[in-house]
Parts: C-alpha cells; sequence; structure tokens
C-alpha cells in the first residue's frame, strides 16, 4: 500500500507515462498539472518507490517482430500454489505475461507468442509438466491498450 494518498497530480502523471513514458518529460507533466519540474520528478520517485510504478517497457508489435502467433493459455493450479508458480511460468520460453486470476476454475492466464504451432506447443507441454492444467487455449488476433482514463484528470470525472 501507498505510504500517501494518491491525488490528482499523482494520477496524472500515471496516466501521462501510460499513454508515452518515452516521449513525455517530467517538465511537460509539470506544465499540464501546473507543478514544477522538481515536484514532478520527486512524485515519480515516490511512485516507484511505493511499487505504484512497477517499471517500464516497451510495447511491442509481436507480429510485425515475425512472431505472429499470440495465444492465450486458461490454466488451474492448486490455489495454494498459484502465486508461487508465476516466476516458473514466466521462464518458460514464449511467454510473455501470467495473470492471477481469483475467480473461477481457470485461475492463471499465460501469454504466449511464437513464430509457429511448434513454439506455442511446448509452453503448453511445460505448464502441464508443472502440474498444471491447460483448460483453454485463444488465439489472439489483436491486443491494443490505452492509459486508464481514471488517471485523466481532463476527463471530467
Amino acid at each position: 500500500m501507498a505510504d500517501e494518498e494518491i491525488d490528482e497530480v499523482d494520477r496524472a502523471i500515471l496516466y501521462a507515462l501510460q499513454a508515452d513514458a518515452r516521449n513525455t518529460s517530467s517538465g511537460d507533466i509539470a506544465e499540464r498539472t501546473g507543478t514544477s519540474d522538481s515536484t514532478v520528478r520527486k512524485r515519480i520517485n515516490r511512485l516507484e518507490s511505493d511499487d505504484i510504478i512497477k517499471g517500464y517497457s516497451a510495447d511491442v508489435d509481436y507480429q510485425r517482430a515475425g512472431y505472429p502467433l499470440r495465444m492465450l493459455l486458461f490454466c488451474t493450479a492448486s490455489i495454494p500454489e498459484r502465486g508461487e508458480l508465476i516466476p516458473e511460468i514466466l521462464d518458460i520460453d514464449g511467454v510473455v505475461s501470467v495473470q492471477e486470476l481469483v475467480t473461477g476454475e481457470q485461475n492463471l492466464l499465460v501469454t504466449a507468442v511464437g513464430e509457429s504451432d511448434s513454439d506455442i506447443t511446448p509452453v503448453a507441454q511445460a505448464l502441464l509438466d508443472m502440474g498444471l492444467t491447460v483448460a483453454d487455449e485463444v488465439l489472439v488476433r489483436s491486443h491494443e491498450t490505452t492509459p486508464f482514463g481514471k488517471f485523466d484528470s481532463g476527463n471530467g470525472s
């Protein structure tokens, strides 16, 4: 939990960084929020140290990078183990994300990418070898994201 409450400036920082962290400077954010550049930098440091900002990453178009298959694998693990298995699952070649689901029988959502079925099949086998049940597999055509709207102080909410 954060040491301090998240306010409108923090939300604006989070929105701006989600929209384009690479090309948004603390000065740009300061101008939008009516604060100083140093205030924004201090806020970003606090958000990082409080693990609200967990890191920065590239949004890769796997298809254009030569990996046209994106597969969602809905898995079932024992409830006491599911969270502990996440680092091991992330180590499987081809896995790009794991989500822990808290409702329903399928409690892990594994996303894998590859060039062909022969890249995805070993991922499913590795999950089975870990003792997971692979309940469903879904091939994804596209995946888009957007900044969380509640962080945008200019949206009137």
